[in-house]
C-alpha cells in the first residue's frame, strides 16, 4: 500500500495532507498549547473529588437526569482510585449507593403494585369456589412492575459500566459478588425479604394468576410474564418461592379439571385433552418459564391427569359389564387413539397395565370366537381368528410396537387356541385344505393361496397339539393328492416347506413321503404303459381299457378300510395284469386294492347317444350290474356288487337322486329303502359329452374326528413311554418330581400330570422300571 505522501503526488494536487496524531484528552475549557496536553486530567483530583464526581453520576442515573462528566472520565476516575489502592474504600462507597438505589427501586415497585394489600386484593372468591382475579387491574399492575424492574436493571447495568475497572479487579479478588450488577441484586433481595414482602407477593401471585388465566383460555402477555419470571430468577426467588407455589397451584388445577373431564368426555377425547395439556405446558416452559421447570411441571401434570385415571382409561368404570372405551378402540381399530394411549401411558410407566388390559381383551374376544362348538360357528372360527390376528398385527405395528405387547399377543392367541383341545388344530387343517383346493367359492389365485398359507401358519404357531394338526392335515392331503384336487403341486410343496421350517424335518417326513409315492407311482405307470408284454396282456383280458394305479406306502398314508367290490371278470383280470407287472419289478411286496379310492371313466350308450361318465369304482360296479337287465331291486344290486350297505346307499343316491340321474328310482325320494326298484335311465340327456357324477360324500362325523383323535392319543402314549424309558435309562434313578419336569420339557404336545402318571404306572406293570424300596417317590430303571 502506498504512503500518504505518494498518494498526494499520484493525484497531482498541490494541497499537502496533515498526519493524524492522537493526543491525550484535555480538561474542558483548557486551551491547547505547551506541554499541558500530555497531563492526565484526573491526576490532580483527590479521592473525595473522584467520589463526588462518581456520586453525582450515580444520582443522575437513578433520577434519569443529565450529567456533565463523560463516561470516559468517570471510568478514568474509578481506574485512578483502584490504581492508588483505594479499591476497598470505593467498594464500600458503592455499596452504600447501591443499597440506597435498591430501596428507591422497591419504593417505586410498592407504588406500582398499589399498596401492601395489593396481593390480597388481586383476587376475589366467588360463590362457586373458583378463584378469579380482576384481570384489568392486575395486568396494569404487572406491567407497571415490569417497567420499574426493567428501569432498575438498566440503571444497574449503567453503574456497572462506570465501575467496570473495579468490577474486573477488586471485586474478583475481594468480594463474594461476581459483579457490581450481582451486588445490586443482592441489596434488592435483602430489602425485598425484610420490608417489601407485599411487592414479592404481588409479583408471584400475578404471574400465577396470569398462567391460570391462560390455562382457562384467556389471552395474556407472554413477554410480560417472561420479564417477571426472569426478575424472580435473578433475585433467587424462582426456585425457592415461586416454584413450590406454582407446582402446587398446577396440581390443584389439573386434579380438578381432570376429574371433571373424566365425567364429561369419552376416552378418545380425554386422551386428546391430556396430549393437548402436556403440549401446552411444554410450550409454556419454553416461552415463559425457566428451563428447570419443564421436568417438574410435566411430571406434576402427568401425575394429576394420567396416573390417577389409568383404571378409568382401561375400562374400570362404574359399569364394568359394559364394553369399555378401550375395548371399543381395539374392536374399532382406532389406531390413532391407541397410539396416543400408548404414548400417554408411557409417561407414567404404565405400559404393563396397558399390556395386561390388551391381553385380557384379546383373550375375551378369542374365547367368544372359539367357545361356540356348533358346526356353523366351527366353520367360521379359523377365518375369524385369522382376521383377528391381522387386526392385532396392525395394532402392534402402528400403536404398540413393543416386545412386551407382541408377547402378549402370543400368550393371548395361545390361550384361546388351545381351550378346546385338538379341535382348533383340526379346524385349521381343514381350512388349509380348503385354501389348497383353491379357496372353494372364493376362487383363490396362487398369490391369494400364498397369503392365506402365511395367515394359517401364523395360527399354527399358537397350537400346542401340533401332532393332532399333522394327523388331520395328512388325511386331507391324501385326498388332494389321490383325487387331483390341489390348486398346484408347487403350492402343496410350498405349504410343506413352511411346516418343515417351523417344526423341523421330523414333522413333515411322512408328508414328504406321500409326495415321493406320487412321483414313484408316475414312474411305475410309465413303466407299465411302456411294457409291451403288460400292454398285450391287458388288451387280451380287458380290451379298450386303460388302467392307472397309484401305489401308496402303508406307513406314510392314512389308514383306509378295505372295502369289497365285485367287478366284471375282465376288469378284475386287468388289475391282476398290473399287479403281476409290479411284483416282477418289486419282489417281496404285497399289494392291497383300495376300491373306495378308485375312479374310472365309462362309456355308456343312451338314446341320445353315447356319453363318457366319470365315476367312482362303486358307481361303476353298480352300473355294470345293469348290463344284462334294465331293472333291479336294491337287494339284487347289493348281492351283485358286494358293496357295504351304507356305502351302497350313498352310491345309489348319487346315481338316482343327484343332479345327473342315470338311474331311475321307484318310488321316488331322496332316501334309499330296502324295497326300492332301480332302472337304467335310457332317457338321460346332457349337453356335455363327458359327465362327472359326483359321489355323495359322507360328511365327516364326530365319530370320525374322535377316531382320529384316538389315533393321536395312542401315538402320544407311545411317545410318552419312549421318553420315560429314555430318561430313566440315562439317569438310572430319578424322583417323581424330576421325572415329571423332564417329561414336560421334552414332550412337544400338551399333556397333564395325570396322563404322565398313568404311563409311569403302565411301565412299572410292564417291568421297565420300579419304585425304590426305601422311597416310593423315587423310580429305578430296570435293564
Amino acid at each position: 500500500m502506498n504512503s500518504a505522501g505518494s498518494m498526494s503526488a499520484s493525484v497531482g494536487t498541490s494541497k499537502r495532507l496533515k498526519p493524524l496524531v492522537i493526543k491525550p484528552m484535555r480538561p474542558r475549557g483548557e486551551a491547547g498549547g505547551g506541554g499541558s496536553e500530555n497531563v492526565c486530567p484526573t491526576a490532580s483530583l483527590t479521592r473525595e473529588d473522584h467520589w463526588t464526581r462518581l456520586q453525582a453520576a450515580i444520582d443522575a442515573i437513578q433520577t434519569e437526569t443529565g450529567v456533565a462528566t463523560s463516561l470516559e472520565q468517570l471510568y478514568r476516575s474509578v481506574e485512578e482510585l483502584c490504581v492508588q489502592k483505594h479499591g476497598a474504600w470505593l467498594y464500600h462507597k458503592l455499596q452504600a449507593a447501591c443499597d440506597q438505589h435498591a430501596v428507591q427501586a422497591l419504593e417505586s415497585l410498592r407504588v406500582a403494585s398499589g399498596d401492601e394489600s395489593a396481593a390480597a386484593s388481586m383476587h376475589e372468591l366467588h360463590a362457586d369456589g373458583e378463584l378469579q382475579l380482576q384481570s384489568a387491574s392486575t395486568e396494569t399492575k404487572l406491567g407497571s412492575l415490569a417497567r420499574v424492574w426493567d428501569r432498575y436493571c438498566a440503571q444497574l447495568h449503567l453503574v456497572r459500566h462506570i465501575f467496570l475497572y473495579l468490577d474486573r479487579t477488586y471485586l474478583l479478588q475481594h468480594s463474594p459478588h461476581r459483579s457490581v450488577f450481582d451486588m445490586g441484586l443482592m441489596f434488592f433481595r435483602q430489602h425485598l425479604d425484610q420490608s417489601y414482602q407485599s411487592v414479592q407477593s404481588t409479583v408471584v401471585q400475578g404471574v400465577l394468576w396470569s398462567i391460570d388465566a391462560e390455562r382457562r383460555g384467556d389471552a395474556v402477555d407472554r413477554a410480560l410474564l417472561k420479564n417477571l419470571v426472569r426478575m424472580l430468577a435473578l433475585l433467587g426467588l424462582y426456585d425457592v418461592v415461586f416454584m413450590p407455589l406454582f407446582l402446587e397451584r398446577s396440581r390443584a388445577f389439573y386434579v380438578e379439571e381432570s376429574q371433571r373431564q373424566v365425567v364429561e368426555v369419552d376416552l378418545g377425547a380425554y386422551l386428546l385433552y391430556v396430549e393437548r395439556r402436556l403440549r401446552e405446558e411444554g410450550g409454556r416452559c419454553d416461552a415463559v418459564l425457566e428451563g428447570m421447570t419443564r421436568v417438574l411441571l410435566l411430571k406434576t401434570v402427568e401425575t394429576c391427569v394420567i396416573e390417577p385415571h389409568v383404571g378409568y382409561m382401561l375400562g374400570g368404570g362404574e359399569h364394568p359389564e359394559d364394553a369399555s372405551d378401550f375395548a371399543k378402540m381395539l374392536d374399532g381399530d382406532a389406531h390413532e387413539d391407541l397410539k396416543r394411549m400408548y404414548d400417554v401411558f408411557g409417561k407414567v410407566r404404565a405400559h404393563k397395565a396397558l399390556c395386561a388390559a390388551f391381553k385380557g381383551h384379546l383373550k375375551q374376544v378369542g374365547v367368544r370366537i372359539g367357545s361356540d362348538a356348533s358346526p356353523e360357528k366351527d366353520a367360521e372360527m379359523i377365518p375369524a381368528v385369522i382376521l383377528l390376528k391381522k387386526r392385532m398385527d396392525g395394532i402392534l405395528d402402528r400403536c404398540f410396537d413393543d416386545i412386551m405387547f407382541r408377547d402378549a399377543v402370543k400368550d393371548g392367541f395361545g390361550y384361546f387356541m388351545n381351550l378346546r383341545g385338538s379341535r382348533p388344530a383340526e379346524l385349521l387343517a381343514k381350512h388349509m385344505d380348503s385354501v389348497l383346493k383353491g379357496g372353494g367359492k372364493a376362487k383363490f389365485t396362487e398369490d391369494d393361496v400364498e397369503a392365506a398359507l402365511d395367515s394359517c401358519l401364523a395360527l399354527f404357531r399358537f397350537i400346542s397339539g401340533k401332532d393332532a394338526f399333522e394327523a388331520f392335515y395328512k388325511k386331507d392331503l391324501a385326498k388332494r393328492l389321490l383325487f387331483g384336487r390341489s390348486i398346484s403341486m408347487d403350492t402343496e410343496k410350498s405349504a410343506i416347506s413352511r411346516l418343515k421350517a417351523e417344526c423341523g424335518a421330523h414333522f413333515t417326513s411322512k408328508l414328504e413321503g406321500m409326495f415321493t409315492d406320487s412321483d414313484v407311482s408316475k414312474d411305475i405307470m410309465g413303466s407299465f404303459r411302456g411294457s409291451k408284454e403288460a400292454q398285450e396282456a391287458l388288451a387280451e383280458v380287458c380290451p379298450g381299457t386303460d388302467i392307472g394305479v397309484q401305489v401308496l406306502t402303508s406307513g406314510l398314508w392314512p389308514t383306509y378300510p378295505v372295502a369289497n367290490c365285485n367287478f366284471k371278470t375282465s376288469l378284475a383280470e386287468g388289475l391282476e395284469v398290473f399287479k403281476k407287472h409290479y411284483l416282477q419289478k418289486y419282489t417281496g411286496r404285497k399289494l392291497m386294492w383300495l376300491h373306495s379310492l378308485g375312479t374310472c371313466v365309462m362309456k355308456v350308450q343312451f338314446k341320445t347317444g353315447p356319453k363318457e361318465l366319470a365315476l367312482s369304482f362303486f358307481q361303476a360296479a353298480v352300473l355294470m350290474a345293469f348290463e344284462d337287465t334294465d331293472t333291479l331291486p336294491f337287494k339284487d344290486i347289493a348281492a351283485a356288487t358286494g358293496i357295504e350297505d351304507s356305502e351302497l346307499r350313498r352310491t345309489l343316491q348319487s346315481l338316482a337322486c343327484g343332479r345327473e340321474r342315470v338311474l331311475s328310482k321307484n318310488p321316488k325320494g331322496k332316501e334309499i329303502e330296502d324295497d326300492d326298484m332301480f332302472s337304467f335311465n335310457y332317457e338321460y340327456t346332457s349337453k356335455q359329452y363327458r359327465v362327472k357324477i359326483n359321489a355323495i360324500q359322507m360328511k365327516e362325523t364326530a365319530d370320525d374326528s374322535r377316531k382320529t383323535n384316538e389315533t393321536v392319543m395312542q401315538d402320544r402314549q407311545h411317545q410318552i413311554d419312549a421318553a420315560i424309558v429314555r430318561i430313566m435309562k440315562t439317569r438310572k434313578m430319578l424322583s417323581h418330581k424330576l421325572l415329571m419336569s423332564e417329561l414336560m420339557t421334552q414332550l412337544r404336545f400338551p399333556v397333564t400330570a395325570v396322563d404322565l402318571k398313568k404311563r409311569v404306572e403302565s411301565l412299572i406293570e410292564r417291568e421297565y422300571m420300579e419304585r425304590a424300596s426305601d422311597d416310593a417317590s423315587v423310580y429305578c430303571y430296570l435293564a
